[in-house]
C-alpha cells in the first residue's frame, strides 16, 4: 500500500458546489473531487451526514467545506453567490426542498445560465413515490435487481450493502450525467438540470439481463442462471478454515483447468449436464472443504481457472496484486481506495483529508470571490488537528446513519 501521491486530475479547474447530504450525493461529489474538481461542500449547522467523526468520512476527501445556514436569507444568498461562480451544483434533497430553500434550479440558473444542476434522489423528481422516504434496499427492490441476488429462490434475496443502488445506480449515473451536461454547457453555453434517480440507474444496470430474459436465456427466479449462482462453476465455496473461494470458471477451457487443479476432473459429471448440476456442486463443495483458503489460493495461483479468495475489507489492501497497483492508499491515517480510474496525462490522487464542516470558509470566500460568505460560529478550525487515534469516534459508532431530512 502506497502513501497518497499528489496529482491534479482531468477535472482541474472545474468548480462544484455540493449541498451536503448523505449517501450517493457525497460519493458522487467525491468522485468529481478525486478527478481534480474544486468541490466546495456546503455543510449546515448541526450537520448532515454519517454520525462519525468527520475526519473518518472518506466521501468528503479532496473537498473543502463551508458552513451555511440555508434557512436564513444570508445563507440562501451565499449559496446563490457560489452557484454563480460554479460549473456544477449537486443536491440530494427530496423534490421541492431546494426550491423552498430558494436554491432550486430556477434561482441558480437565473444567476448562472451555464450551470449544470445535478439532482440526486432515490425515486426521481416525479412519479407516485417521488415524495416518499426511501433507502437503497427499497430502490433496488422495485427495479427487479434485488430479486436476482442470493443463493436460490428458497432463501430471501441477499442484501448487497448499499453498493448497487446508492453508488452504482445513483452516484455513478449522476456523475455520468453531470459530465455529459458539462460538455454540452461548454459547447453551447447552456446549462441544464440532471435528474439522477437511483431507480432509473439501477434499472439501467439490468439492461443485459432484460435482453437475455426476452431471448429466453434467463429465468426470472433467483439462483437458476449462469451468472447468479445457479451454475456450480460460478459461485462461492467454504474452505476448511471457514473462509471462502470465489469460482468463475465459465468458459470450457477455464473450467477444465479448474476441475483439474481442484482434483476432481476424473469423477464429476459434464458441465453441460444440467440434470446433474446438484451432484457437481456437492463434489466441488466437498473438495473445497478439505483445505484452507490459503492453501487453495496457492493451488490456483497463476492459473487461468478463474478462482480467487474472498477477502475481507481489512484483508483486501494487502493482496499482492492490489498492493502492486496501489489500489489502496494511506492518507491522514486512513487506509482507503485510491481514486479510479487512472489517467496517463492527468493523474489523480488523494490530496486532502475529509473536509471538516466550515473549516475552509474563509479560504473559499477569498478564492471564489464571495465576500458575503462569512465564517459561521460552529465552523471547524481551519488548521487540522492531529488525526484522531482509532477508536476516538463519535459515541454512536462508525457507519451508523444519522437520520436527516428537510
Amino acid at each position: 500500500m502506497a502513501a497518497a501521491r499528489q496529482g491534479h486530475g482531468p477535472l482541474a479547474g472545474v468548480r462544484v458546489v455540493e449541498l451536503a447530504g448523505i449517501g450517493p450525493g457525497p460519493f458522487a461529489a467525491m468522485l468529481l473531487a478525486d478527478l481534480g474538481a474544486d468541490v466546495v461542500r456546503v455543510d449546515r449547522p448541526g450537520g448532515a451526514g454519517l454520525r462519525i467523526d468527520p475526519a473518518y468520512d472518506v466521501t468528503n476527501r479532496n473537498k473543502r467545506s463551508v458552513l451555511i445556514d440555508l434557512k436564513s436569507e444570508q445563507g440562501t444568498a451565499a449559496v446563490l453567490d457560489l452557484a454563480q461562480r460554479a460549473d456544477v451544483l449537486i443536491e440530494g434533497y427530496r423534490p421541492g426542498v431546494a426550491e423552498r430553500l430558494g436554491v432550486g434550479p430556477r434561482e441558480c440558473l437565473e444567476r448562472n445560465p451555464r450551470l449544470v444542476y445535478g439532482r440526486m434522489t432515490g425515486w426521481g423528481q416525479d412519479g407516485p413515490l417521488a415524495d416518499t422516504a426511501g433507502h437503497d434496499i427499497g430502490y433496488i427492490a422495485i427495479t427487479g435487481a434485488l430479486s436476482m441476488i442470493g443463493a436460490s429462490a428458497d432463501h430471501p434475496p441477499a442484501v448487497p450493502a448499499n453498493l448497487l443502488g446508492d453508488y452504482a445506480g445513483g452516484s455513478l449515473y449522476l456523475v455520468i450525467g453531470v459530465l455529459a451536461a458539462l460538455q454540452h454547457a461548454r459547447a453551447t453555453g447552456a446549462g441544464q438540470v440532471v435528474d439522477a434517480a437511483i431507480v432509473d440507474g439501477t434499472a439501467h444496470l439490468t439492461a443485459m439481463i432484460h435482453g437475455l430474459l426476452a431471448a429466453g436465456g434467463w429465468q426470472d427466479r433467483r439462483g437458476a442462471n449462469l451468472l447468479d449462482g445457479g451454475a456450480p462453476f460460478y459461485g462461492t465455496y467454504e474452505t476448511a478454515d471457514g473462509g471462502h473461494m470465489a469460482v468463475g470458471a465459465l468458459e470450457r477451457k477455464f473450467y477444465a483447468e479448474f476441475i483439474e487443479l481442484l482434483g476432481i476432473a476424473d469423477r464429476v459429471p459434464a458441465r453441460e449436464d444440467f440434470d446433474h448440476w446438484a451432484e457437481l456442486r456437492s463434489a466441488i463443495a466437498a473438495r473445497f472443504k478439505e483445505r484452507t483458503r490459503a492453501e487453495w489460493t496457492e493451488v490456483f495461483a497463476g492459473s487461468d481457472a478463474c478462482v480467487a479468495p474472498v477477502l475481507t475489507l481489512r484483508e483486501a489492501p494487502d493482496h499482492p496484486h492490489l498492493t502492486a497497483r496501489d489500489t489502496f492508499v494511506e492518507h491522514a491515517g486512513i487506509t482507503q481506495p485510491a481514486p479510479a480510474p487512472r489517467f496517463s496525462a492527468t493523474p489523480c490522487a488523494v490530496r486532502r483529508p475529509p473536509a471538516r464542516p466550515g473549516a475552509d470558509t474563509a479560504e473559499v470566500a477569498a478564492e471564489w470571490g464571495v465576500p458575503g460568505l462569512t465564517v459561521h460560529p460552529e465552523s471547524a478550525h481551519p488548521e487540522p488537528d492531529a488525526h484522531p487515534e482509532p477508536g476516538q469516534r463519535d459515541a454512536a459508532g462508525p457507519g451508523r446513519p444519522k437520520e436527516t431530512e428537510e
